[in-house]
């Protein structure tokens, strides 16, 4: 009779268990999507129009940074900046190539692609979701604590973006007489510090423009691997 209580016990106590776990709900990293762009370069909107995709799901963090190479061809590019377009040479040390180019698209900092089809850039995204989680990141409104994780050091960025969909009219170079849509162009790139593996905090300075979004990457090196990302 003991046997038969024990047994119906756990009959009826294993579903609601099961249950539990699977309510509860599960944390996930997003993927760093990170596109170096130019809007002086002919090639560049079919991978900017990929991105501006990319930045609505919500298992993807999508970036736009723009570069200042291509300002020779007779139009400055808006968004542009030399510290952007030192990540891509950084970048490029990393990823082993001999230069860098646009567009580049790269993911979690360990794959790239030029991003010219969202069918591309899809199979690389469910690949960097296999790959091993970094330190677990909780960002506040002025403050970000990256807890402890294992010994590998780091480096740890502030990435300030616009979230919005800014159209750009193009006077000059490859695009001249166009208007390119950008979302979540980068306007701050911000070195906070260095992670050693234990639990570190960083003040978060103020934002220098109003309507930016704040992330938080977790990269080694300069131009290696993103470990973790967060965004608020």
């Amino acid at each position: 009779m003991s046997r038969f209580i024990r047994s119906l016990c756990l009959a009826l106590i294993l579903p609601v268990m099961t249950g539990c776990a699977k309510a509860a709900p599960e944390t996930h990293q997003p993927v760093v999507v990170e596109l170096f762009t130019s809007q002086g370069c002919s090639s560049c909107p079919p991978a900017n129009a990929t991105l501006n995709q990319l930045a609505d799901r919500k298992d993807v963090l999508a970036l736009s940074f723009g570069v200042i190479y291509w300002d020779y061809l007779g139009w400055k590019d808006t968004f542009a900046s030399p510290a952007n377009t030192q990540r891509q040479y950084d970048y490029a040390k990393g990823l082993h190539h001999d230069g860098v180019f646009t567009p580049q698209m790269i993911v979690n900092g360990r794959r790239d692609t030029t991003g010219q089809s969202p069918s591309i850039v899809a199979p690389l995204i469910e690949a960097a979701k296999k790959d091993t989680p970094g330190p677990a990141i909780r960002l506040g409104r002025d403050r970000v604590t990256i807890a402890a994780a294992g010994s590998q050091p780091a480096t740890v960025w502030l990435v300030r973006y616009d979230p919005r969909v800014v159209q750009v009219p193009v006077n000059r170079g490859e695009n001249a007489g166009r208007t390119l849509p950008h979302r979540n162009v980068v306007r701050e790139l911000i070195r906070l510090g260095a992670f050693s593996g234990q639990t570190v905090d960083f003040t978060l300075p103020k934002a220098s423009m109003a309507g930016l979004r704040t992330a938080v990457l977790v990269q080694s090196g300069t131009g290696g691997p993103v470990l973790s990302a967060a965004t608020d």
